[in-house]
């Protein structure tokens, strides 16, 4: 009568836990847990808020950041442009791609926003955005290899179209 006595809180306690691990984790088609993918966390900086005409420029020292931004705002008689994506994303290239494609404005656990293809945050071809104040938009590469190539980005917005 002992034994039995010990065992039924441990079998109690396995069988009401056996649900709750559904929860975690979907069996895959071997039969194996598969974690599911964490809820996408929304950014602060909403894609309506980036849409529209940029000049561009990239500095690689944070002293060239006031020199680099003037040059972007001179960029503007060849706007960069940031259009809407079907999805609510904006249109903008990755890096070492020629292709347009939406990409996704992604908050993180951390407290900053990310600008980058669904899935991880920070993922490896996303870019922090570094500042934004509505006017003046500062990205900068989460890769550290592609962020020495490419520098930090300045995009400043371009004045309405008259």
């Amino acid at each position: 009568m002992g034994t039995l006595t010990l065992r039924w809180p441990l079998l109690a306690l396995a069988l009401s836990t056996a649900p709750l691990a559904g929860c975690a984790s979907t069996p895959s088609q071997q039969g194996t847990p598969v974690a599911l993918p964490a809820p996408e966390i929304p950014a602060r900086v909403r894609a309506s808020e980036v849409i529209g005409r940029w000049g561009y420029a990239a500095y690689h020292k944070p002293e060239d950041r006031a020199r680099t931004e003037a040059n972007a705002k001179g960029q503007c008689k060849q706007p960069f442009v940031i259009g809407q994506g079907a999805s609510g994303g904006v249109m903008m290239y990755l890096a070492d791609s020629a292709q347009l494609q939406e990409l996704r404005l992604k908050g993180s656990q951390s407290g900053r926003d990310y600008i980058g293809p669904a899935g991880q945050t920070p993922g490896p071809q996303d870019r922090e955005i570094v500042s934004f104040d509505g006017r003046v938009l500062v990205l900068k590469f989460v890769d550290p290899e592609v962020d020495g190539r490419y520098g930090t980005g300045i995009f400043v917005r371009c004045a309405p179209r008259a």
